[in-house]
Parts: structure tokens; C-alpha cells; sequence
């Protein structure tokens, strides 16, 4: 008895033999995986352990990719994870993810963790980068010309037409405002109540060539603070950044001067990267010589 396969024919036994053997190998391999993979707790700390000595030998790259593996294990991070992160991001000079991972660090460690001291200082080394970024030479009034888009931005027409507004720059203030009173930061998260204001929320006018932003901040009292800052927006990149932090729930658009933190925000990804985007249209309207 024969089976025929294409132009080849092969006795029967050979052929279920060979399908045992391939079974056999296949079944082999699954098992050797199995038992090389370990349980979430333990392969979290195989990779914080792994994290703690490419970091100490300065292996930022190798330090990098362990992190990256830990950030998408399904299991708690440690609090050493942050300290470990806030390092990494440093070394690569993104400051603003650094700050929040090390902040939260001492938030979840606090005085007691291995790493505290260290971690305070270098979020004090952070805020001396800032300034010293800051320091550098802004764009002279000559430039102005030179951060002008050309017109014609739709997305702008209609928000013309959504709010009533007389001009683009209106509609831009409107706009913003809008969408930072949706996004405002809370402490619960788990039940948001749009009746009820968020703890920390902003407001946002402009006049003389510069921005102005209100910080409000609800106490557990029942106080209310503001502080209102002005910022400038010749010499100004347009380019707002933003970010997310899991770890302490909330997102921030990030001061276009020196990059510090200008809005912390519920942590809604959509929400802050349009924030982030309006606010620098509004910024390059502002800095036509015409205006709009």
C-alpha cells in the first residue's frame, strides 16, 4: 500500500512515522518553552535585576530594552522600576519623562527607598537643565517672519464656524478652553463627574502679545488657589510637547520655553495631544505680524 503525495509516493508507515516524530519535536519545543518561561512575579524581578546592572555598568541601550520588556509584563511594577526609568530617560536627555518616572518613585517608595537621596537629586539636576536650556538665545523680533505658516489651516475654519468666533485667534481661545475644562486633573479617577470641577483645571486669555494661563487648584477642604502665569510667545517654538505618566495617572502639556510642566491633566492621551496642538496654532497665530 502506497499514499501518493504529489508526484511522490511514500510507504504508509513512513509517512505516519515521520508525523510522529514531527509531533514529537513540535510538542518538544512547546514544552522547553513552557519551562523557560516564568511566572510574571518572577520575570519582573529577573528584569529589574538585569536593569540594575546594565544600568550601574552604564549599558543605557541594554538598560533600555529590559525596561521596555518590564513596562509591557503583566505584573506590578516595583518601585525601583521608576528609579530605573527616570535613570535611563535622563542619560537620553528627556526630561520631562525622567522627572515623572523618578517623582514617582519617591511617591511609591517614599523616605525609605534605597534610591530616595539620589532620586532627589537628580530631579534637582533636572530642573538646573531647564534652566540652563532656557538661558539660550531666543528668536530675535527680525525672525519673526520665519515660524509663519501659510493659511488656509481648515481645521481652524471650522472651529470658526463650530463657536461663532469673529476670528481664528477667538476660535483658538475657545477652543482650548473647552477642552482643558474636560480635562482637567483629578485625584479619583474612577468616577468623573463633569458637574463637579476637576481638582486642578486652567483657563487661558490672551493680550499683548503673550498668553496668559490661570492654574486652579480645589483643596480636600473646599479651597480654591490660582496662579497665573504669562508667557510671551515671540521667540516661542510652536512645537508644544506633551506626555503621559501610567504611574501617577495624569498627562502634561509641557511650558514651550523651557519645558517644564504648564497643564497636568487627567490622563487621556487624545485629549492632551490636541491641547498640545491648538495651543501651538494658537501660538503661531499670535505670532503673525497680522494676526487674525
Amino acid at each position: 500500500m502506497a499514499v501518493c503525495f504529489g508526484d511522490s509516493r511514500l510507504p504508509a508507515w513512513t509517512l505516519k512515522g515521520r508525523q510522529l516524530v514531527q509531533g514529537a519535536v513540535v510538542a518538544s519545543a512547546l514544552m522547553a518553552g513552557q519551562a523557560a518561561a516564568l511566572a510574571p512575579e518572577h520575570e519582573s524581578r529577573r528584569l529589574m535585576l538585569a536593569t540594575e546592572e546594565a544600568v550601574t555598568a552604564e549599558n543605557w541601550g541594554e538598560a533600555s530594552e529590559y525596561l521596555t520588556r518590564l513596562q509591557n509584563l503583566d505584573a506590578k511594577k516595583p518601585a525601583d522600576y521608576h528609579y530605573y526609568r527616570g535613570r535611563v530617560m535622563l542619560q537620553s536627555s528627556h526630561f520631562n519623562e525622567a522627572q515623572s518616572a523618578l517623582e514617582a518613585y519617591v511617591t511609591k517608595a517614599g523616605t525609605e527607598g534605597d534610591h530616595y537621596q539620589n532620586a532627589l537629586k537628580l530631579i534637582t539636576e533636572i530642573e538646573r537643565a531647564r534652566k540652563e536650556n532656557a538661558k539660550a538665545p531666543q528668536i530675535g523680533d527680525e525672525a519673526r517672519i520665519a515660524v509663519i505658516e501659510p493659511a488656509g489651516d481648515k481645521r481652524v475654519a471650522s472651529l470658526r464656524k463650530l463657536y461663532l468666533a469673529d476670528s481664528d485667534r477667538e476660535a483658538l481661545v475657545l477652543h482650548l478652553n473647552s477642552l482643558l475644562g474636560i480635562a482637567g486633573w483629578r485625584q479619583d479617577q474612577t468616577v468623573v463627574r463633569l458637574d463637579r470641577p476637576a481638582d486642578i483645571e486652567y483657563r487661558l486669555s490672551i493680550g499683548n502679545d503673550a498668553i496668559s494661563t490661570q492654574e486652579i487648584r480645589r483643596n480636600d477642604s473646599g479651597g480654591v488657589t490660582r496662579k497665573t502665569t504669562q508667557i510671551p510667545v515671540f521667540g516661542v517654538n510652536p512645537q508644544v510637547e506633551w506626555g503621559c505618566e501610567q504611574a501617577v495617572a495624569a498627562c502634561w502639556v509641557y511650558d514651550p520655553r523651557d519645558g517644564s510642566r504648564l497643564f497636568q491633566l487627567s490622563p487621556n492621551r487624545s485629549q492632551t495631544e490636541e491641547i498640545a496642538q491648538t495651543l501651538g496654532k494658537l501660538i503661531r497665530n499670535l505670532q503673525a505680524p497680522s494676526g487674525s
